[in-house]
């Protein structure tokens, strides 16, 4: 069902995808990214953590250098992970003690539109 912003209803415990895509220097990618690493290990031993990838742009003046993409068994649980205090300070401390400011853009998608490869004939 969808709600009169054509957006699926949030049903309690239906899976999410988490995407954050950062404007960041490429010249900070590779500190950012060891940081990142940390944080992403506390998360992925949270209730609820499916999976994480982060992509890291080809070319160095591409928008987003780097675009995480993570899976969670549903908004709850995520919404759990993120308030954690120890979480919340190294994602502050990731912005701010950067030589140049980093800026996340982050939201939660669900899936409208999905394809696969399609089997070649043998």
């Amino acid at each position: 069902m969808t709600t009169p912003d054509s957006r699926p209803e949030d049903a309690p415990g239906s899976s999410v995808t988490f995407i954050n895509v950062f404007d960041i220097a490429a010249d900070q990618v590779d500190a950012f990214v060891a940081q990142w690493e940390r944080r992403a290990a506390l998360m992925s031993a949270k209730p609820g953590f499916l999976d994480t990838r982060l992509h890291r742009a080809r070319s160095s003046t591409t928008r987003f250098q780097l675009v995480n993409v993570s899976h969670w068994r549903s908004r709850e649980a995520w919404e759990a992970a993120t308030a954690d205090p120890e979480f919340e300070e190294r994602t502050r401390a990731a912005r701010e003690d950067a030589p140049t400011p980093v800026t996340p853009h982050p939201g939660l998608y669900d899936v409208v539109v999905e394809f696969s490869a399609v089997a070649e004939p043998e």
